[in-house]
């Protein structure tokens, strides 16, 4: 197989990386500790392969077979003792020798200290260029890297040939079922030297004749009538037919400038099929919006004006009984730019209050090393405002201390007082509050006594919030009467905006209740008021902040639909983030536009005090836009193994199209499913939706393997707005249950969102 041999040369070329000093390095490799506790610290050699793309390192296990990991299941490196291991099992001595590497999905990080603290900066360096470089390649470029990788694991004796046992083998690698005579077939198309083995140019022919994509050729075709290729005219009229783009001929000759791959045809502008293919690839022909990928909504509204992404009990990394706490399980939810987190504290040992779940068996972790990892890794993917949600079971003295962590921790960055002079009378908006932190939690007294100067009161009592005494409720059988807890004036006096108060019916929030005076509603609540007072939900959320919650009862750390709680205008609706399933990635795909900053703005009527808007009976109004939403599932590339385990195990895909809306935009939809082929299926299929509310449909997109006798196993999944949608031939990436990218795999579809008649 020269063809790889001269890929692994060509590595560091491809990602643009050559004679790279901090990649050299890596090539090169050296001994670092791995940390795994404060007794257990080995050293090990760790180096980067020449595919540039798999590390290997040292081990010592007897039985341990693969001691290598690829660049791929990366999903970032951590300067310093940014890990809980690295903070628990070193000394702040070593903070600059130290890195983590954080894999995605549930793979332990990999805590590890070099030498100095020059050698740690080169490796995080270095991993750092890697991952930018492979975040960056084409998909065309991910799809050869692939195909590459399996090729040579194909390889089995390493002698750059393939023989056509070899090749049977690759073929199941990438996923595709080829019966003996087709393979034999191919096979013998390509051996031009007759030789019983493929090998340099034959193998190339071979990997033309597999990537060979009909229905691309179907569509070229159509369009490209100058001598065979697309001219700029001809590409303009894709565009405005086919994409319902409101193209000029300037935008055609500017793809033409940024995908053509043949230098002579972009010379002659004009575009060939591979050219073609790689737009169809990249963030143009993506099936997302790309001017709703930056910050594209207005951001000076008041903050209750938008739906905010938010986690409940986020330092829980499992279930509610028994599950880790940790301060991982924060960054993981900050990364993903959630911007509400829960703090679920409770007296500690030595006079330190700690976080976890009360009444049950999950471990425990320091309030102080809570807010520490917030205040570092809080705007890293969003700049906007963090809500930290307080649920406070501590005695006044560990109060006074959470109090003190909050101040001197998060400093100038956490709001203490309202912004202004004078009283407010509604929210401030994201972009005032950009940067900042919010308490939300308790107070003793109104927010107008900070500018009376009559805030004398030391300590008081207050109701308890609303969602312990719901866990106290799940543990007994009893209903206890609402506990009372003393409040510690410090604590009380950070609570500004979000001031925690138990609800009473919308009437009495109406007269009685401040802007900045929200309730947490249990998810049962919340469903039954959506359900028999939809509009009156709707305009108490336009002066107020509302929290939904899951019940107790979901021990499992399960979720419920957001979407009916979005429809009624609820900003924060909480969900166990560590509980990938499709309640996760329909609320990763609400929040994936507006530059994925955590922050969605609401429609306009679910804003107005004035609205009649009801998602159940949808009376006439602006919020009624009868569109129909044409889909057809034309064909899939590359879908991963499921089964890895069963050599010979290929998967048969079918493609699910999910609505969720109002209830009358719900629908579901599938192909049928396809035998035996994971690398090229096609189905042609068509669909068609009717849709009432455009503005609040999210569209989910499933790739399962069929199975006749147990549930269906997930492959990918991807979900956006509607509104975020692109008409036309477009390219959908799939993503893993728990939400990371699958490199080279992807769904292909022609999508059509009209006005109905």
């Amino acid at each position: 197989m020269a063809e790889i041999a001269m890929e692994q040369n060509n590595a560091a070329g491809k990602l643009g990386l050559e004679g790279d000093a901090d990649l050299n390095f890596l090539l090169v490799g050296g001994k670092l500790i791995k940390i795994r506790s404060s007794t257990w610290k080995k050293c090990r050699f760790f180096k980067l392969q020449e595919d540039c793309k798999t590390f290997w390192h040292e081990s010592h296990k007897t039985f341990k077979l693969n001691n290598t990991f690829s660049i791929d299941e990366v999903d970032s490196v951590r300067k310093g003792r940014q890990s809980e291991g690295l903070n628990k099992h070193t000394d702040p001595g070593v903070e600059e020798q130290c890195f983590s590497i954080i894999f995605k999905g549930r793979k332990k990080n990999l805590d590890l200290m070099a030498s100095n603290r020059e050698e740690a900066k080169q490796w995080v360096s270095g991993i750092d260029k890697l991952l930018n470089k492979l975040r960056t390649l084409s998909r065309q470029q991910k799809r050869e890297h692939w195909i590459i990788n399996c090729m040579r694991k194909a390889d089995k004796n390493a002698d750059n040939q393939m023989t056509l046992k070899e090749l049977k083998h690759f073929l199941r690698q990438i996923n595709v079922e080829v019966e003996d005579t087709y393979a034999e077939e191919i096979f013998k198309k390509c051996d031009t030297s007759n030789s019983g083995s493929l090998e340099g140019p034959e193998i190339k022919h071979f990997y033309n004749l597999l990537t060979h994509r009909e229905e691309i050729d179907v569509i070229y075709g159509k369009y490209a009538e100058t001598q065979g290729q697309m001219s700029t005219r001809n590409l303009l009229n894709f565009l405005l037919n086919e994409q319902r783009e409101q193209a000029s001929m300037e935008d055609a000759l500017k793809l033409i400038e940024k995908y053509e791959v043949d230098e002579t045809a972009k010379q002659n502008k004009r575009m060939t099929k591979d050219g073609f293919l790689m737009y169809l690839h990249q963030e143009d022909g993506s099936i997302l919006n790309p001017a709703h990928k930056v910050i594209y909504q207005d951001m000076h509204q008041p903050l209750n004006h938008y739906f905010i992404s938010s986690s409940h009990n986020t330092y829980l990394m499992e279930d509610q009984l028994r599950g880790p706490s940790s301060t991982e399980a924060y960054i993981k939810a900050l990364m993903k730019s959630c911007r509400c987190v829960e703090l679920d504290c409770w007296d500690g040992a030595n006079g330190e209050p700690v976080i976890y779940h009360g009444y049950t068996l999950t471990s425990k972790v320091l309030f102080r090393d809570v807010i520490k990892v917030i205040k570092e890794f809080a705007f890293k993917t969003s700049d906007y405002p963090v809500i930290l949600s307080l649920e406070n079971h501590c005695t006044v003295e560990q109060q006074k201390l959470m109090a003190h962590h909050l101040i001197s921790i998060l400093g100038d960055a956490l709001v203490t007082k309202p912004l202004g002079d004078t009283m407010p009378t509604n929210f401030p908006s994201p972009e005032e509050l950009k940067g900042r932190f919010l308490i939300k939690g308790k107070r003793l007294d109104k927010l107008n006594t900070v500018f009376n100067n009559n805030n004398t009161v030391e300590e008081g009592t207050v109701s308890e919030e609303d969602e312990a005494a719901d866990v106290k409720e799940n543990g007994q059988k009893a209903k206890p009467k609402k506990s009372k807890i003393k409040l510690a004036k410090q604590l009380s006096d950070v609570v500004v905006y979000c001031k925690s108060v138990h609800f009473s019916g919308f009437e009495h929030a109406k007269d009685s209740l401040s802007f900045y005076e929200m309730s947490s509603f249990k998810e049962s609540k919340a469903f039954n008021l959506a359900d028999t007072s939809a509009t009156a939900f709707i305009h108490h959320n336009t002066d107020k902040l509302s929290r939904i919650y899951p019940a107790g009862s979901r021990t499992d750390s399960s979720n419920y639909n957001p979407v009916p709680m979005w429809n009624v205008g609820c900003q924060i609706v909480a969900l166990n983030f560590q509980t990938p399933h499709k309640e996760m990635h329909i609320n990763q795909g609400r929040f994936l536009p507006n530059g994925f900053s955590g922050y969605i703005l609401k429609p306009e009527y679910l804003r107005s005090q004035s609205s009649q808007f009801d998602p159940d009976t949808l009376p006439k109004g602006p919020w009624l836009q009868k569109k129909v939403f044409h889909v057809m599932v034309i064909s899939a590339q590359q879908l991963p193994k499921i089964n890895k385990d069963k050599q010979k195990s290929i998967v048969d895909p079918l493609v699910r199209v999910e609505l969720y809306g109002v209830q009358a935009d719900n629908a579901s939809k599938e192909t049928h499913y396809i035998e035996n082929n994971g690398f090229n299926p096609m189905w042609n299929e068509r669909f068609q939706f009717n849709i009432h509310v455009p503005e609040l449909v999210m569209v989910r997109f499933v790739v399962e393997d069929y199975d006749s006798t147990s549930q269906n196993d997930l492959i990918g999944q991807y979900c956006l707005p509607l509104t975020s949608v692109q008409n036309g031939y477009r390219h959908i990436p799939l993503l893993t249950k728990r939400g990371d990218v699958i490199c080279s795999a992807g769904l292909f579809l022609h999508l059509m969102l009209i006005d109905a008649e």
